[in-house]
């Protein structure tokens, strides 16, 4: 007995094969998620809700061809529109992803994972820390190519007064916690000294602190700030080497590549890029 072959139906329109109307399926993805995807990027990069002419000239699209995307995100629960002025802003499902995606990031994983990269990049020793409570704790020590000999290890706190990565957490934990953490280093009042003062200003305006031949001579140090999604203080990695081959300047090449890591990472926490950066 012979067998007639089944006929060939041609795909139909629901199968995974075939294209949509303005949808153009490539290796990478779909194309149209990615173009709609550009006002939700825009929503996020503004951080505020917008009209529809400026919603679009943000994402480089006309509003007759964001409209249709706003509409379907809409549905999703992604975009949500303000009733009374018409303007489009983030909706409840992009917040409980966003919430979801916090919870879910581990910021001393991720700064730990960075810093082999980061130490072979500066040249130098760098290490992370988080508060600990009544101080600055060293989480993590990874070695440059150049050995930092001073005592540095997991576990231990660092000054808040002679270091970098205490002066980032001197300059933006709060200034009650601060000082006590200070008086019990034996600098009592250094809060009101105008040199240390200017110093964590510094940190404040630049995003980066240095130290030079401070705590041991011969070393000197910069640190930046990592920030959660929520503009806190999450840690501090800071990179140390010998004076002779430190870059301290706020411009230089080891401070905009520590900077740069910091920023990263804080970005991957959901914290927001400066437009000054």
């Amino acid at each position: 007995m012979v067998r007639t072959p089944a006929p060939q139906h041609p795909a139909s329109v629901n199968d995974t094969t075939s294209h949509d109307e303005g949808e153009t399926r490539t290796s990478r993805g779909i194309q149209s998620v990615e173009v709609g995807g550009q006002l939700l990027k825009a929503l996020a990069h503004t951080g505020r809700r917008m009209a529809l002419k400026d919603l679009a000239r943000e994402a480089e699209m006309t509003p007759a061809k964001a409209h249709p995307y706003l509409v379907s995100f809409g549905k999703l629960g992604l975009i949500e529109q303000d009733p009374a002025s018409g303007h489009y802003g983030l909706g409840p499902l992009a917040m409980q992803l966003g919430l979801i995606s916090l919870q879910q990031v581990d910021p001393v994983r991720l700064a730990i994972a960075a810093l082999p990269g980061l130490a072979h990049k500066l040249g130098c020793t760098v290490s992370a820390a988080v508060w600990g409570g009544q101080s600055p704790i060293i989480i993590r020590v990874e070695e440059g190519p150049t050995p930092v000999h001073i005592s540095m290890r997991h576990g231990s706190a660092a000054s808040m007064r002679h270091t970098a990565t205490g002066k980032v957490f001197a300059a933006l934990r709060p200034a009650e916690e601060v000082a006590l953490a200070l008086a019990r280093e034996g600098h009592a009042g250094a809060l009101d000294e105008p040199g240390f003062a200017a110093e964590l200003q510094a940190v404040r305006q630049s995003g980066i602190s240095r130290v030079q031949d401070e705590l041991h001579l011969g070393i000197s140090g910069l640190a930046a700030p990592v920030f959660d999604g929520f503009g806190r203080l999450a840690l501090v990695i800071a990179a140390i080497g010998p004076t002779a081959s430190m870059q301290l300047g706020p411009a230089s090449a080891q401070a905009l590549t520590l900077r740069q890591a910091t920023q990263e990472i804080s970005e991957r926490l959901g914290a927001r890029r400066l437009e000054s950066d």
